[in-house]
């Protein structure tokens, strides 16, 4: 996402960097956000921008490794999931935040994250074993971001209509088929049979999935949209008991730049101004509009990361290109207060300026807002034990 279009505008600084949009007043006086973001505009009395995160990998995967991980990428070149990867936020969450039965620890939507054909690490249980991968979801309503999304065979929860009694004795079938003689080596599978069959059997997790049956004025609140269904499905997955969400705002795979994903090299406003930006504007207002009507917002963490920024200077393409060395994120809810900037970026949007920091901090950030200590310990398949975050908190409470 490019940050000079969104929460950091530039309106002073030469036209091949301010490019073609204008700062829009926000509901807080003093700050000022792009203006093809008028609905969050609104909200900015919810919002605390930081304007001042960087970090040094120019490449999609390993920045997205850096964001979703807090951690540096382990490796160069493209890097698909490994058992040995630093797990992601989502599953470090669901390791320390234990979800009702029959409810997954962690969920994604719609689709995996894919570049150059490949999974992309960072999204993964990594070395706390695959027991902690976050599932995969999909609403059945809602317009397709265009672009290629490939799942690259990753499996993705299909809850359709399914009848509870063939399903129970189905798995009463199996189980009396199934003696393997080291049960040990199944227990990831049987984790995740047990898991999808807890769901399609009656868990909470089985209602949330039917959009059908939420408040049509609220449905509409967020757009018919996929992005937009999959920002209300993670509502409803959270109320349900999932302890963490993670969306996708765009299609799942870079499709080497073309589409609505905000891998903007090319066509960037146009494509920001028709497209990304009013699905994202409306599906993220709505939320936070939706958890504060439901008095659940000072309980709900809202997050909006990406895996870097854009280059300052618009291209011959009319784009911008990769520019990990400052960008923005966003927190809302979850005792965040709002109404705020921290840290700032320089005339042009190049460098940060003040208060400088990197993923690992807002992923502390996170934690914290969470209740969990950033120095809590998870333990490896060795038992050796690893500070969640090796961050700082940031002044945002």
């Amino acid at each position: 996402m490019s940050h000079l279009e969104t929460w950091d505008p530039k309106p002073d600084a030469p036209a091949e960097v301010r490019g073609e949009f204008s700062p829009i007043s926000t509901a807080t006086p003093g700050i000022h956000i792009g203006e093809h973001l008028p609905l969050l505009a609104q909200q900015t009395e919810k919002l605390a921008i930081i304007r001042s995160i960087h970090h040094d990998d120019s490449a999609h995967g390993r920045g997205m490794y850096w964001n979703l991980t807090g951690h540096r990428p382990p490796r160069e070149g493209n890097i698909p999931p490994l058992s040995s990867d630093w797990p992601s936020l989502p599953a470090v969450v669901s390791k320390l935040r234990k979800s009702p039965q029959g409810v997954p620890g962690a969920v994604r939507i719609p689709y995996p994250m894919v570049d150059n054909k490949t999974l992309q690490a960072g999204e993964y249980g990594g070395w706390l074993g695959v027991k902690y991968d976050p599932i995969i979801m999909r609403p059945k309503r809602g317009e397709p971001f265009g672009g290629v999304s490939r799942t690259l065979g990753a499996e993705v929860l299909d809850l359709d209509d399914s009848d509870p009694a063939r399903i129970a004795s189905r798995s009463e079938l199996l189980a009396s088929l199934e003696r393997p003689a080291n049960p040990q080596d199944f227990d990831n599978f049987h984790h995740f049979q047990s898991l999808a069959r807890d769901i399609m059997l009656g868990s909470a997790v089985k209602d949330a999935y039917n959009l059908e049956r939420e408040d049509p004025k609220v449905r509409q609140s967020y757009g018919d949209h996929l992005g937009g269904q999959s920002i209300l499905l993670a509502r409803r997955l959270t109320d349900a008991g999932v302890p963490v969400v993670q969306v996708c705002c765009a299609a799942g795979d870079l499709n080497g730049g073309a589409g609505d994903m905000w891998d903007t090299h090319s066509d960037n406003f146009n494509r920001l101004k028709t497209r990304l930006l009013p699905v994202f504007d409306r599906g993220v207002s709505a939320l936070l509009s939706d958890l504060e009507n439901r008095g659940s917002l000072d309980q709900t963490l809202v997050v909006v990361l990406t895996d870097f920024g854009r280059t300052p200077r618009i291209n011959g393409s009319a784009g911008r290109d990769h520019y990990p060395s400052v960008y923005s994120a966003v927190l809302a809810g979850g005792g965040v207060r709002g109404g705020q900037v921290y840290g700032s970026s320089d005339a042009s949007g190049a460098f940060p300026k003040t208060q400088p920091c990197g993923p690992a901090d807002v992923h502390a950030t996170i934690f914290r807002s969470l209740g969990i200590s950033p120095r809590a310990e998870i333990h490896d398949m060795l038992g050796r034990p690893f500070p969640i975050s090796d961050g700082e908190v940031l002044r945002l409470f």
